[in-house]
């Protein structure tokens, strides 16, 4: 894995403690709290499952869009709580999408190359 998609790992971490403290900061509804801790302790899971199992990358990028919709879905208490989440979401779902050294070698590889054209000759 190379470092910066260690280093996105690590963020989505430090990201998805403070999803999970945040829930308990400031007033939540209960629907928003429950969702707020819950998807903190899922994207700290992936995110650590992901430095081993880059593939897993793929639950947080899935578990942002579910956190950027619920921001707005769910009965909020204040705004403090739409704006957190929505974008920790954003911050989420891009970093979620940073491949590994692998992944990215691996699509070098299937690149089709072209060759350089040469110009007619008449």
């Amino acid at each position: 894995m190379n470092m910066n998609a260690q280093g996105a790992r690590i963020v989505n971490l430090v990201l998805g403690i403070w999803l999970f403290i945040s829930a308990f900061v400031w007033p939540h509804s209960t629907a928003q709290m429950t969702n707020t801790w819950i998807l903190g302790v899922l994207t700290v899971i992936f995110a650590l499952v992901a430095m081993r199992f880059p593939p897993v990358r793929y639950l947080n990028t899935i578990l942002a869009i579910w956190l950027f919709i619920s921001a707005f879905a769910l009965h909020r208490l204040n705004n403090g709580t739409v704006w957190n989440n929505a974008l920790l979401a954003i911050v989420i779902f891009f970093l979620s999408l940073v491949p590994s050294r692998e992944q990215a070698e691996r699509a070098d590889r299937t690149l089709p190359t072209h060759e350089p054209q040469h110009p007619r000759t008449a």
